[in-house]
């Protein structure tokens, strides 16, 4: 009796590990992430082209002109789905920028998608939310406190993959969705020339001051900044400098500076100035 208990034990155990073997392999469609095919909001090359000419690397390697750290940049474009459609970088190869910085760009990218809206009916023309304007309200006793912790990003999707392939057409993130919430500035929806909602992207490798302003410019240079309305001055989405000593935006939508005020004022002034929002070509 007990040859044949030991034997049966011996037969289980071997099912279970086939079992669970078959469980983890990569082809398993619970376990892997799904793919997509992504609206073409933008190709590859262009998104790399207005991120290189936001960063200011399109005429010499040295980024500058945006009142942060002066370093290169990734950027991440989602459709309407949140699902990737590229992902860039600035540098001459995938650690030229802040590795880290990948995976926040998609991040700003999604939560821009999912908290900026277009017409929804009569007498609203849509609202613009930069992940900048959702910093002061995410605070401890903010309206939107907690928020930056919901919707956290797909592992798989931001981990995945060969990083070789990083910031390139073969991107891992690239028709997947990657979820995650960043209240920090960087993250910007994107409009057509009639006002739709098409997509968000989203910078990371600077300070976030610096974030903000390049993924500004890069959405200009798309030609998809035909914001609706906003909360900042001139009804855009601009970073607003508002918060005081005691920490209090004035508006409800500020963000703090993050090296030089007087600096990153004065680029965020020119924002809407020499790259204004609207249905105009750059």
């Amino acid at each position: 009796m007990d040859t044949r208990r030991g034997w049966l034990r011996t037969v289980l155990g071997a099912a279970a590990l086939v079992s669970g073997a078959a469980a983890c392999n990569d082809n398993n469609s619970v376990t892997s992430p799904p793919t997509f095919t992504p609206v073409a909001v933008v190709t590859q090359d262009q998104l790399k082209a207005a991120l290189a000419q936001a960063v200011g690397v399109s005429a010499d390697p040295a980024p500058d002109g945006n009142g942060g750290l002066n370093l290169n940049m990734w950027a991440t474009v989602v459709d309407t789905a949140g699902i990737v459609v590229a992902v860039v970088y600035t540098g001459a190869k995938e650690g030229d920028q802040w590795q880290g910085s990948r995976i926040i760009s998609a991040q700003k990218a999604n939560t821009a998608m999912n908290f900026s809206l277009d017409a929804a009916y009569a007498g609203f023309s849509g609202l613009a939310l930069s992940t900048a304007n959702l910093y002061s309200a995410t605070q401890p006793g903010g309206s939107l406190f907690g928020l930056q912790e919901a919707n956290p990003i797909n592992e798989d999707v931001a981990y995945g993959g060969d990083i070789a392939n990083y910031g390139t057409a073969k991107d891992y993130m690239v028709g997947r969705r990657i979820g995650g919430t960043n209240v920090f500035g960087g993250g910007f929806a994107l409009y057509d020339t009639a006002g739709n909602l098409v997509g968000a992207v989203g910078v990371s490798g600077d300070t976030s001051c610096a974030d903000h302003a390049i993924g500004w410019k890069t959405r200009f240079y798309l030609n998809l900044d035909n914001v609706p309305g906003g909360v900042a001055p001139g009804g855009t989405d601009n970073i607003i400098y508002d918060i005081d000593g005691s920490g209090v935006s004035a508006s409800g939508f500020g963000h703090p500076h993050c090296l030089d005020p007087a600096t990153e004022s004065g680029v965020a002034a020119d924002l809407p100035v020499t790259f204004p929002v609207g249905p105009g070509a750059p």
